[in-house]
């Protein structure tokens, strides 16, 4: 897939009630070594913002939505945006992360020497540095994703390396890319986006890389906190089905259906045992609702598959989580590990 040098960059940040630290976001951008333009996308927010980024004036260019369309829906704003103006390659920017100065230049280095890259992504490490939060995110046998190496030292996952997906939250995306596949599917709203795109590229024959020399420092789950209770239960259950019936392959559906059946029903029950039985059952609703668009996005995606199941299953993590300690219990009694 040889594809034309990566030299103009759009950044894209959604920005939903980020007064409080989109400024250390944008500043960081600004002083990069790799100069990009910068597009905010203002996801109706109901507290200061607009005066924050109306100050930065010609610096940035600011897109208005009208209501909030979540992660996904408000960087597909930015993502059109930057496309129709022929940007190379455009990353994407969380509102409570601050990037090292050289972020972008090494993402950009990267996918100019990975011509078949259709994604590069980063070291995300928490706050305070000392902790990572993402080094690729991973797709498992059992339907479940995780951010690799999350709550781990920094000092791990040193090498660039192919990875299965690319945590949204600063990663960079291959224009060409997204005029194969698609951009991001804004059924989502939030969480899993980027497991879905990621899955969507792996299928189309595009590589993920992990660069480990572009860095950000990540405020983990600030948007989160600002959402109605129960928010991030409701969008689990309603997006894990949707993200799995839309991407695994056929012959590999059984397999990794049983399991994941298991381990939603498991998640159901936990749900509800500990009081989150309205956000968890209204999520497990809107699974059901949006069967007609999950498999008229799966017979798409499936028809224009380039890679083998073979090649699915072998980058695909033959475990659980490492999050996942109760399932992990239960397999141990069933199967012995």
């Amino acid at each position: 897939m040889g594809h034309k040098s990566i030299e103009k960059v759009a950044v894209v940040i959604p920005n939903l009630n980020g007064a409080g630290y989109i400024k250390e976001a944008i500043n960081s951008l600004l002083n990069q070594t790799f100069k990009a333009t910068i597009i905010v996308i203002e996801n109706a927010s109901t507290d200061n913002s607009v005066t924050i980024l109306e100050n930065y004036g010609q610096k940035i260019i600011t897109l208005h939505n009208a209501k909030n369309l979540g992660f996904a829906g408000g960087v597909n704003t930015g993502i059109i945006y930057a496309l129709e103006r022929g940007f190379h390659a455009i990353a994407l920017f969380n509102n409570d992360a601050v990037a090292d100065r050289k972020w972008l230049l090494n993402l950009v280095g990267s996918m100019n020497r990975c011509k078949d890259a259709g994604i590069i992504t980063c070291r995300i490490q928490l706050s305070g540095n000392k902790l990572l939060d993402s080094t690729g995110e991973f797709y498992t046998i059992w339907g479940l994703p995780y951010p690799r190496g999350r709550g781990r030292s920094v000092n791990k996952y040193t090498s660039e390396e192919e990875v299965f997906g690319a945590s949204g939250g600063a990663s960079l995306y291959r224009s060409k890319m997204f005029e194969d596949i698609g951009i991001f599917d804004d059924k989502f709203f939030a969480y899993y986006e980027d497991i879905d795109i990621s899955f969507r590229a792996q299928l189309s024959g595009w590589k993920v890389l992990y660069n480990p020399d572009a860095v950000v420092t990540h405020r983990q789950g600030e948007t989160s906190k600002r959402m109605i209770k129960g928010f991030t239960v409701y969008q689990t259950f309603k997006n894990l089905p949707t993200l799995f019936w839309k991407n695994v392959p056929s012959d590999l559906l059984i397999q990794y259906g049983v399991r994941f059946t298991i381990a939603y029903s498991l998640m159901l029950i936990k749900a509800v045992v500990s009081g989150k039985f309205w956000p968890a059952v209204k999520g497990v609703t809107w699974s059901f609702i949006l069967i007609p668009h999950t498999f008229s996005e799966r017979y798409r995606i499936q028809k224009n598959r380039k890679v083998t199941s073979g090649y699915i299953n072998s980058i695909i993590v033959h475990d659980l989580p490492p999050d996942q300690t109760g399932l992990r219990k239960l397999r141990k009694v069933f199967i012995g590990k």
